[in-house]
């Protein structure tokens, strides 16, 4: 009995050990994090902004083992506010629930890394998934259900195969679904309705599901057959509602894992039928293998006469005669090869264009009404699927020939050479019209093919706003690709700023409100008045040019695709970027924020002559931007004390919250605009409110010159 007791005793210790255990400091900063980030709330009962201890003090929704937090479920509590920067901490947490509250904020990087089962369901989100999810390779559960989250899936899902429950439904998403969805090989169950997906399911045909909905969507082609097997819910889509074509000839058949639903096994069910029976040697059938062979052979001779006779009997027809074909068994087949017809066609005109003298093209796609078959009933072919974006049509762009760059650069010459940036050196042109423009020669590095830079070209012509670099037109000739945008005389600001002496002095403190506003102005058409947004994923001073009157004029802008790897030394990066690689809106506002701090200092973003506390301008800068006394020495000496201190002050509060290192505390660009209108050394501010509440439409905001150079002036 003894020993039993001394067991017992023992067992009490260890369990009132754990209970009143310390929790971990970095769980507990953590929490003390989250807590202030929700603004203190009530519900959240015994939890502190500052110390504490969640184990020993049975915070709400906190479960713990030993020391470390292991379950956070604090769902339904209503909540507002963000979830903070620091829930990447949480090393051992394994459940993390803070579905059905109010966080429209972003969805936060940071978090909990090793967590199985995620719930963010029902938060009012907008943004996509953080990049941060795909990392999470342990991850079993994720809800993301009942949010407003837009746009495509970006996040790659490769790594998570142990993931078996994936619920997207109730959002606003978009686009095809990802083909990393057929890394998904532990999928169960996935519910993807009342969202604005397109294209086709193929990718999900493999997956070991055992309930799909995807009801509500704009899919289109054929239900995969393995997944008529399972519990599928498809109702209000675009399927064709036939009989999916027979696949091509030698093509494998579609399989699909056998689950056991004890052991999850996900091995092949196929089985022949010879495979039964004493010895392998018997066949229940009666069918002997060579009559089972004899009938394959047949049917596929058959069915290749019948391809052949359908295809020469196309070859003789008119147009308006084959399109009556659509219908039949095989149109698919025919219907590929017309295609790739077409397509062999347009390459062979493409290639006879006369480059020696500059046309004018015409780059807008065809209407979406083009895009419909004629004939509506068509089932033979899946619909085309809608355009990538939902800009306004491009603007003519005029095709030059090397030849005529040549002759207006002098062969690129030295002398015309006028920058050099991430994908290309800049030249100045001279046109036998007097034209004077800028020639952005793309390094071949950057860009694989002129098919990839025409659609390039065609996004950036879409881009229409005064603080944009306007592209002229472009030019690809013997695998040599070039864009041709106006020139402003007055160079970029980082010469202005760092490599011309005379030019910094000219730079006075409204030059450089003004310079920040018509930045900020390019970034929020950008961010929000484009559709999808575009990131502009280089911004930095170099990138900012300026005209006689010292507009700022936004380049490199649509040339996301090009950029190569994150250069981690220019200073520019978000903290974000400098980890993942992944750029965001939000990391284009951090390198607003360090435009700003340039434009404040004088200074480079990453000088590695200062000393070494010194050397990153962020780093440097941050702290003393609410000391005013510390703010009027970090000012740029050149501007000789000539700034009004109220104005220096408003300054550097947008550039901190700019600079925020957590992505979800930067403000959009709108903000930012608002804040430099408002308080940007202006001689009358409520005049300036006033014409701000007129702009109150953001195409107005950023289209209408008169008013912002009224407001630049005033």
């Amino acid at each position: 009995m003894r020993g039993v007791e001394a067991v017992v005793v023992a067992l009490l210790i260890g369990i009132l050990s754990s209970i009143n255990a310390d929790t971990d400091p970095a769980d507990a900063s953590a929490l003390n994090i989250l807590y202030t980030s929700l603004n203190s709330p009530q519900q959240l009962t015994k939890w502190n902004a500052s110390g504490g201890n969640p184990c020993g003090e049975s915070w709400k929704g906190i479960t713990c083992s030993g020391s470390r937090v292991t379950e956070i479920n604090i769902s339904g509590l209503g909540l507002s506010g963000n979830m903070g920067y620091q829930l990447d901490k949480l090393t051992s947490v394994t459940t993390f629930d803070i579905s059905n509250n109010n966080l429209v904020n972003q969805i936060p990087y940071q978090l909990p890394p090793n967590v199985q089962r995620l719930n963010l369901a029902g938060n009012g989100f907008t943004a996509g998934l953080p990049y941060s999810i795909s990392q999470m390779t342990s991850l079993k559960y994720l809800n993301i259900s009942h949010n407003q989250i837009q746009g495509q899936v970006t996040v790659p899902f490769t790594s998570l195969t142990a993931l078996s429950t994936l619920d997207f439904s109730f959002n606003s998403m978009t686009g095809d679904l990802p083909q990393s969805f057929q890394s998904l090989t532990s999928m169960t169950n996935m519910y993807l309705q009342n969202n604005k997906f397109t294209g086709n399911i193929d990718v999900l045909g493999n997956l070991p599901l055992e309930n799909l909905n995807i009801e509500n969507n704009q899919f289109s082609g054929w239900i995969p057959e393995q997944l008529k097997k399972i519990h599928l819910q498809s109702s209000g889509n675009l399927f064709k509602s036939v009989a999916a074509p027979p696949p091509p000839p030698g093509s494998p058949p579609a399989r699909r894992p056998n689950v056991n639903p004890k052991s999850g096994d996900t091995s092949s069910s196929l089985h022949t039928e010879g495979s039964e029976g004493n010895g392998g040697g018997g066949n229940k059938s009666g069918v002997g293998a060579g009559a089972i062979a004899g009938i394959i052979i047949s049917v596929l001779v058959v069915g290749v006469i019948i391809a052949l006779f359908i295809i020469k009997r196309r070859s003789r027809e008119p147009s308006t005669d084959i399109e009556k074909h659509d219908n039949q068994p095989f149109a698919p087949v025919a219907s590929q090869q017309s295609q790739e017809m077409k397509s062999a066609q347009s390459s062979s005109m493409t290639s006879t264009i006369n480059m020696e003298t500059p046309v004018v093209i015409d780059l807008k796609p065809p209407p979406v009404d083009d895009l419909k078959s004629e004939d509506e009933d068509d089932v033979s072919t899946p619909p085309a699927p809608p355009p990538k974006k939902a800009n306004k049509a491009p603007k003519n762009a005029k095709l030059y020939s090397i030849a005529d760059l040549q002759i207006a650069t002098d062969s690129f010459s030295a002398d015309n050479r006028i920058g050099e940036g991430t994908i290309g050196c800049v030249y100045r042109a001279q046109l036998d019209d007097g034209q004077v423009l800028a020639v952005k020669k793309i390094n071949s590095s950057s860009l694989s093919n002129s098919k990839d830079f025409v659609e390039v070209v065609s996004e950036i012509s879409r881009l229409d706003h005064p603080n944009v670099s306007e592209l002229i037109g472009y030019c690809f000739e013997h695998e040599q690709h070039f864009l041709v945008y106006e020139l402003h005389q007055n160079g970029s600001l980082h010469e202005s700023l760092h490599l011309l002496d005379g030019q910094s002095k000219a730079l006075t403190w409204n030059n450089r409100v003004k310079i920040a506003l018509g930045a900020a102005r390019a970034l929020e058409y950008l961010h929000e008045v484009c559709s999808p947004s575009v990131i502009h994923k280089n911004f930095k001073s170099a990138n900012i040019l300026l005209d006689m009157e010292f507009n700022a004029h936004l380049s490199d802008c649509g040339l996301a695709s090009l950029v190569p790897e994150p250069d981690q030394a220019s200073g520019y990066n978000a903290p974000e970027v400098s980890m993942s690689g992944q750029y965001t809106i939000k990391s284009d506002v951090y390198s607003f924020g360090v435009v700003m701090l340039e434009l404040l200092s004088g200074r480079i973003p990453f000088d590695s002559s200062r000393p070494r506390m010194e050397k990153s301008l962020v780093r440097w800068a941050t702290p003393q931007l609410h000391d005013i006394d510390a703010l009027a020495k970090m000012v740029d000496p050149a501007l000789d004390g000539h700034y009004p201190v109220k104005s220096l002050s408003r300054y550097a509060d947008v550039i901190a919250l700019c600079v925020q290192p957590e992505p979800e505390f930067r403000p959009p660009m709108s903000e930012v605009v608002e804040s430099l209108v408002r308080y940007g050394g202006l001689k009358d501010e409520r005049r300036h409110f006033v014409l701000v509440v007129q702009l109150s439409s953001k195409t107005a905001l950023c289209h209408n010159r008169k008013i912002e150079d009224e407001i630049s002036h005033s």
